[in-house]
């Protein structure tokens, strides 16, 4: 081995000196000297180290260590980043301690600073001398050498090559394993490195099967005056919390939804933690009906989401003022999570008898009126005494009246949706009528729109519900155009279906009913099984065909034996 060493390395020590323009072979130039010199010391390098591994000689096994150690070291004075990642891996195998370690940890980590140097690390194996220094038990013993192997990694894992590859070396176990071992310690480098690998959607696989959530909720108890570590950790659970699997996981952890609301009540001013905190609570509560109710569960949630509502709706004066966009920003995910929320009914009643909470929805910006809007829509389902949005149905319908004239379909199909539930309201049904809103929603059938015409048929079940509207509602046209609807969405949705047939029975229930014979004509059709053509997918028809016999049948049978025409052939049942 030793002659080895002497025939193979020394050699280019020795060209090194013959063709540099200097004699002191501790001040060579490394960017003088030819990349082929340069690959020919990394070559006899890695031919050592593979004469080490095949002799079993790597560690401390070696009698001529210390030798090659000397005249290793003395090679990093060429100052060749790639030969140093190749002495760093070979150095690293013969297992140095103390500030031999340090001083090669930070070599390492100064040739990692260089974004240009990404592609040495993809053709090395220091990736895994690096990885094997954190998965030792010993951590501590090797003291800021591991901060420095930490820092390294955390900027390779900004390439998402290099963050595939450590991805597949089992990097996120080996850092959880390693934030356990330095859970009091300095954990910035860490968070940020898993911060970083999180961006790669294989990631989300590996953050399962090590049980990532629950340690790194432990992460954010003990280092929760660190806002750096919040905002990593925080950006980790933003990313993975948009995969379902990966969002059940999380609701299933442990006080999770109590930490993310203390530190929102602690840090309500620091944009970037509150905007990502929201938007993982805003998945958790979509996907979660259990996550809703222990969101709501929290002692003071209310109270947090509301002061939250107020900071960022105000304009604060410097040194705290938001730009517009950040403000928006965080007002959007918020808002999005009240209306996840009152998804919940438990939870809707009571955010709808919460008068500062409809209020500040009522005052939104332009910018956000559509969002707002649709957490008033998923309130205005809770019509009980306490409701506020009952309460205030008269401001909300003037709102919504200016929102019908928007030219966003978004904005108008959020309005119909609310006055749709609030138009069960007597004095709601008179305000429409007043103010000629039934006029738009009418022509909203006309929108080839299955949610923007269901959304139509909800306000005009009630309107013509009351006697008197239903001689104006003929007269705009709605039973043709609500045919036409049957028509054209019947076979595909059969729950729309209903819904216009239930609005057809109202318009009609004074007997009165333009069109009947084609309303027969299309009714006799559609409640015929046989004559119905079904999905070939066996899964989507037994849907389908569910929908039409409990939903659908029933009202279209009870309509179509309202009326009887006579023809050449009888009388059509």
């Amino acid at each position: 081995m030793h002659a080895y060493f002497n025939e193979h390395l020394h050699k280019h020590i020795l060209k090194v000196i013959y063709f540099s323009p200097v004699t002191d072979f501790e001040i060579i130039d490394g960017d003088a000297m030819s990349d082929e010199i340069v690959g020919e010391l990394c070559n006899a390098c890695n031919g050592l180290y593979n004469t080490l591994a095949e002799r079993g000689m790597l560690g401390r096994q070696c009698k001529k260590r210390s030798a090659i150690l000397r005249t290793l070291f003395r090679l990093i004075d060429v100052g060749s980043d790639r030969l140093n990642l190749t002495l760093a891996k070979l150095i690293l195998a013969l297992n140095v301690t103390g500030n031999n370690l340090l001083n090669i940890c930070k070599l390492v980590f100064k040739i990692s600073r260089k974004a240009s140097n990404d592609t040495l690390f993809l053709n090395g194996c220091i990736l895994d001398s690096l990885l094997s220094l954190l998965h030792c038990e010993d951590v501590w013993s090797k003291g800021e050498a591991v901060l420095y192997c930490v820092g390294s990694l955390k900027l390779l894992s900004g390439n998402a090559a290099l963050s595939r590859l450590l991805l597949s070396k089992g990097f996120i176990g080996v850092l959880l394993q390693l934030s356990k071992r330095l859970m009091h310690g300095p954990s910035t480098s860490v968070t940020a490195a898993l911060r970083n690998i999180a961006d790669q959607s294989e990631s989300r696989l590996s953050f399962l099967s090590n049980k990532a959530f629950s340690t790194l909720c432990l992460i954010l108890e003990n280092h929760r005056s660190d806002i750096d570590i919040c905002i990593n950790v925080a950006r980790i659970f933003s990313k993975l919390s948009t995969y379902t699997e990966c969002c059940h996981a999380l609701a299933e952890t442990p006080h999770c939804c109590s930490l993310f609301l203390d530190l929102l009540g602690k840090y309500s001013r620091k944009q970037d933690l509150v905007v990502r905190l929201l938007f993982t609570l805003g998945n958790l509560t979509a996907k979660s009906p259990e996550a809703r109710e222990r969101v709501y569960e929290e002692e003071g949630v209310i109270d947090v989401l509301l002061d939250l509502f107020q900071v960022y709706q105000e304009t604060p004066s410097p040194p705290e003022q938001f730009r517009a966009p950040e403000r928006e920003d965080v007002l959007v995910k918020l808002i999005r999570l009240l209306a996840n929320l009152a998804i919940h009914p438990t939870v809707g009643t009571a955010l709808a008898a919460n008068t500062l909470c409809v209020q500040l929805l009522l005052e939104e910006s332009e910018e956000l009126v559509v969002n707002a809007v649709a957490t008033i829509n998923n309130l205005s389902f809770y019509q009980g005494m306490s409701s506020v949005v009952r309460a205030q149905h008269t401001h909300i319908s003037q709102l919504l009246l200016k929102l019908l004239l928007s030219s966003s379909m978004d904005a108008v199909l959020e309005a119909t949706c609310v006055f749709g539930n609030l138009s069960q309201i007597k004095d709601v049904r008179h305000f429409i009528m007043q103010h000629k809103v039934e006029q738009y929603v009418v022509t909203l059938l006309d929108s080839k729109t299955p949610d923007v015409c269901f959304s139509a048929c909800g306000v005009l079940i009630n309107l013509s519900a009351d006697p008197d509207n239903r001689a104006m509602l003929r007269a705009e046209g709605t039973v043709q155009k609500l045919i036409d609807c049957l028509c054209d969405f019947g076979p595909q949705d059969w729950h729309l279906a209903t819904v216009v047939c239930q609005t057809l029975w109202n318009c009609s229930l004074d007997g009165e009913l333009q069109h009947a014979e084609e309303l027969l004509e299309i009714l006799w059709l559609y409640t015929d099984r046989g004559a119905l053509q079904w999905p070939s997918d066996d899964g989507v028809r037994q849907v389908q065909e569910a929908c039409w016999e409990l939903l659908f049948l029933p009202v279209a049978e009870r309509l179509r034996q309202r009326f009887h025409i006579e023809d050449t052939t009888g009388i059509i049942p």
